[in-house]
């Protein structure tokens, strides 16, 4: 990756252009608009970690993992998980390795914490994500999360 790439913290000075990011029409059905995932992060602090991707000065996405939390509370089976929550690559920056980096940034940051494992949903659907987290090593788990595939992906820890 080049090293212009960097995950930024959402600011006053950034917050419009986050809002303004749109991804192709034909994939709008499998990811939420930006404002919603901030809106989301606003009434989940302790878990949501929204960033930016910018290449440059250039905005070129948007990522949100969770850290910590069960799909069910109410299932004293389900176990605490962290993953990707959100991943928004703009019209027009989308094949060229943003999406990539925003994956193994999140997988990193789990790592960091201590994780050994990222979980991801996606929609199943012709122009879903389903094949570009397949590519990133990311396998069903035979669960879903509401109508979404629950994906998981091990991780080697941090420093090895």
């Amino acid at each position: 990756m080049p090293p212009s790439l960097r995950l930024e913290e959402i600011t006053p000075d950034t917050v419009e252009a986050a809002c303004r990011l749109t991804v192709r029409p034909e994939q709008q059905e499998f990811v939420e608009p930006v404002a919603r995932s901030l809106a989301e992060a606003y009434v989940h602090p302790t878990t949501a970690w929204p960033r930016l991707i910018f290449d440059g000065t250039q905005l070129v996405g948007f990522v949100m993992a969770f850290f910590d939390v069960c799909f069910d509370p109410a299932d004293p089976d389900d176990r605490l998980r962290s993953g990707l929550w959100r991943l928004n690559i703009a019209v027009g920056r989308q094949g060229l390795g943003y999406g990539r980096f925003a994956v193994e940034s999140v997988c990193a940051e789990i790592r960091r914490r201590g994780g050994t494992r990222a979980t991801v949903t996606w929609g199943v659907g012709e122009h879903g994500p389903e094949q570009f987290y397949l590519r990133l090593g990311f396998r069903p788990t035979g669960e879903l999360s509401g109508d979404q595939t629950v994906g998981e992906r091990e991780l080697a820890p941090a420093g090895s």
